[in-house]
């Protein structure tokens, strides 16, 4: 059986750095709260709609509370209180504080501009039922998607990796019908990619969309176009298709929610990704990312990280280690975050340099060595991207050992290559050749792995141990400099951003000691 040389005692000191590591945010979490955060528990608790000019409802009283220098409470807080003092539903106490006379609004926090104990706790006891309702629908969504994979368990297809593809038109409609043509050619996993740059909308668009640059707004209303049309293709081929999108930017805890209740089963969800890619502020990542994975724990949706995209600005062999170092403190979080290891997909890459020698072996090593040392994650692997050039046969060659090394270490979740890669977003014959293509190797090498061993002193013997060893030293520094300085100094991805820099840090508040969050609350002490 492959196995490369794992020093156990080097992976218990990593995770014992990332355990610190993520132990130090957490503090900062735990006495934080985001406008984004509160957007998404009224949403859970039932808000909906938009106002006359198209903004979102729970953006509209977020930002009022914002403004009033009143959201330290919690959005929770005023709502309740509404509904403590007036009676009504959360939709109606909603409206109310987003369109009433400001001054009404500040009476709910007294005369000093602090709410009673008393307050407080008819807030809370005002929204009992509606927490609730919140968190039985997650569970409802959730066990409809246990009991659809479990009917069509005997016709799945054996083995992983399992065969991820993608989906961009920008119209959802178009979408769909594409969704359903993969599944159709033996996808197992399809993604709808995101608009350009909707991570760095403060909102979530609203309804079904059917215009956007480089893929397609990721509303609720989209969420469950491709869930009924993935649903249609699971009856239609006796299979079953899961569904994935992307949980990140600023609004990544509302998305959490709404794939939580539209069935969704992976969803792109890091915690480091908006900084360094979308220079969204690390503290407002940090806390949105945390509550974003509470929802995610409580349904039960599986995670892809996103480690991957390091290497499309770091160089993949002397930053490899990086990407070994992040999956660890991603792990860290995500417990935090009361996720099991069978949720975290944790992310990597086949992005080093096809032209140096022995580049092979060495994508070998470190595939081998992420399946090792996180044996029970359903490990996510990207394919070549960098590298690739308009010239599609070489691309599929470079696809196709892509493949060959995904089946022979047993990568879980394997987002298929395209030979079009460098030129446009794919065709339906473009993901059907993948498609085959990687079904051809899957199929021709499944048990490969089981039948080689590794050299102790060979490339590949070597490499595992140098990535590792370097993994722990670069973990070791971070616990002792802190995340926050190792960011600012361009330890992942050769990116630097600044602790208070970057989008979205305006819309952070320090948490007052009576904040009311029942729906955070709630999925807490379910962990």
């Amino acid at each position: 059986m492959l196995r490369v040389p794992v020093d156990d005692n080097v992976v218990a000191r990593c995770r014992e750095h990332a355990a610190a590591i993520a132990s130090d945010v957490q503090r900062y979490v735990d006495a934080h709260t985001t406008v984004g955060v509160e957007r998404v528990v009224l949403r859970a608790l039932g808000v909906v709609g938009v106002d006359d000019q198209g903004v979102p409802m729970v953006n509209a009283l977020v930002d009022r509370l914002h403004g009033a220098g009143l959201l330290r409470w919690g959005a929770s807080f005023a709502v309740g209180a509404v509904m403590a003092r007036h009676g009504g539903d959360v939709q109606e106490a909603a409206e109310r504080l987003a369109f009433g006379p400001i001054e009404q609004v500040k009476e709910l926090y007294g005369e000093h501009g602090e709410p009673t104990r008393d307050a407080i706790v008819e807030a809370r006891r005002a929204l009992e039922v509606p927490t609730a309702d919140a968190v039985a629908r997650i569970d409802r969504a959730r066990e409809q998607r246990v009991e659809l994979r479990a009917k069509y368990a005997a016709q799945a297809q054996p083995g992983t990796p399992l065969k991820y593809v993608i989906v961009a038109t920008g119209n959802i409609y178009d979408d769909a019908v594409q969704a359903k043509a993969a599944a159709q050619a033996g996808a197992d996993i399809v993604a709808v990619i995101r608009a350009t740059a909707q991570s760095l909308l403060d909102y979530v668009p609203e309804g079904a969309t059917t215009e956007g640059y480089g893929g397609t707004f990721a509303t609720q209303d989209n969420f469950g176009i491709v869930r009924r049309a993935l649903d249609e293709a699971t009856a239609r081929n006796g299979r079953y298709c899961m569904q994935t999108n992307y949980s990140s930017g600023l609004c990544m805890a509302e998305i959490a929610w709404m794939a939580a209740v539209e069935r969704l089963d992976m969803l792109l969800n890091d915690a480091m990704y908006g900084i360094l890619f979308r220079d969204i502020n690390m503290c407002r990542t940090f806390v949105d990312q945390y509550v974003s994975r509470r929802f995610i724990a409580r349904s039960k949706i599986v995670i892809n990280t996103g480690e991957d995209n390091y290497l499309t600005t770091a160089d993949a062999v002397e930053k490899a280690h990086t990407v070994l170092a992040s999956q660890f403190v991603n792990e860290a979080f995500g417990h935090r975050a009361g996720l099991v290891d069978e949720q975290l997909g944790l992310g990597h890459a086949y992005e080093i340099n096809p032209w140096i020698e022995d580049s092979f072996l060495m994508e070998l090593a470190q595939a081998q060595l992420v399946r090792q040392i996180f044996p029970r994650h359903p490990i996510k692997w990207m394919p070549p991207t960098k590298h690739k050039t308009g010239d599609i046969f070489q691309s599929h060659v470079h696809d196709a050992l892509y493949s060959l090394v995904g089946v022979t270490t047993n990568q879980s979740i394997e987002l298929l290559g395209m030979f079009s890669e460098a030129i446009h977003n794919p065709l339906l014959m473009d993901r059907y050749l993948s498609l085959k293509a990687t079904r051809y190797v899957f199929t021709t090498a499944r048990h490969l792995g089981d039948e080689l061993q590794i050299k102790p002193d060979g490339v590949v013997a070597k490499r595992a141990v140098q990535v590792l060893a370097e993994a722990e030293q670069l973990l070791g520094e971070v616990h002792e400099k802190s995340i926050w300085s190792a960011i600012a100094e361009g330890a992942f991805a050769d990116v630097k951003r600044t602790r208070t820099g970057g989008k979205g840090y305006a819309g952070i508040v320090e948490r007052a000691p009576g904040y009311v969050n029942p729906v955070l609350d709630a999925l807490e002490a379910t962990s």
